[in-house]
């Protein structure tokens, strides 16, 4: 799944004022994500399947900052339509088999409504909260179901791995602070062989006590948790 380890994506995190800028070989979006970064890693099979088992079989399904399609291909796979939504072309660019669609995620306004509608990779962590849950409100059929993943903060804990290596990359925290409570501004260090790159991203935090005000405001109310430390979780139109 898309966790520390994985990369972050920070998708309109413009919007909601934080951080954000990336180094690196190849091009750099917009958010500071490494576009040959995420095409060189694996797909994420394992948050597919999260997904797939989640909802009916063949649900079409909405994929906000859906990236260079690390988890769009196993979806696809998994027999489900995908529409796939970035604000970078270059990272759309390297997905097949799906519709893909660039814009940013807060400006998104497709005529469709989708059975699922997919806001994961912590965007919701690091983006403009607001309008990344209202654009997902916005798309998703009365009878559907929404689908976030959260960073639950595991890997900005005192004394938590400041290096680590996973799936041929080497990550490193190269850089770590705390503003104020709740927010953390952090840098990791990405590399694959020669290649290094770096991104900087403000992260939010978003507690289980503020979920379902969080969601509220948005038109959602929470469903369910689904998987044990509270990671991901639906949410369905009120």
């Amino acid at each position: 799944m898309a966790t520390a380890e994985h990369g972050a994506r920070a998708e309109d995190g413009a919007a909601a004022g934080g951080r954000r800028a990336g180094t690196g070989p190849g091009e750099i979006a917009d958010d500071g994500s490494a576009v040959e970064f995420y095409a060189a890693l694996p797909p994420d099979v394992a948050s597919a399947a999260l997904v797939h088992t989640t909802i009916p079989a063949g649900t079409p399904i909405l994929e906000l900052g859906a990236g260079t399609g690390r988890v769009t291909r196993p979806l696809l796979e998994f027999g489900h339509p995908v529409t796939a939504v970035d604000g970078s072309a270059a990272m759309l660019a390297r997905i097949e088999g799906a519709r893909t669609v660039c814009s940013p995620i807060r400006d998104l306004d497709l005529p469709e409504r989708f059975g699922c509608v997919l806001l994961m990779s912590y965007l919701v962590n690091y983006g403009d909260r607001a309008s990344l849950l209202a654009a997902c409100r916005r798309h998703v059929r009365p009878d559907g179901m929404v689908v976030v993943q959260r960073d639950t903060g595991a890997h900005w804990h005192d004394g938590a791995p400041r290096e680590w290596a996973h799936d041929g990359v080497r990550y490193r925290v190269a850089h770590l602070e705390r503003p104020e409570p709740g927010t953390v501004v952090a840098t990791l260090e990405y590399r694959i062989g020669e290649r290094r790159w770096t991104h900087t991203f403000t992260n939010r935090r978003l507690g289980d006590e503020e979920l379902p005000a969080v969601l509220d405001a948005a038109g959602l109310r929470l469903g369910h948790f689904l998987d044990d430390d509270g990671a991901w979780f639906t949410a369905r139109p009120r």
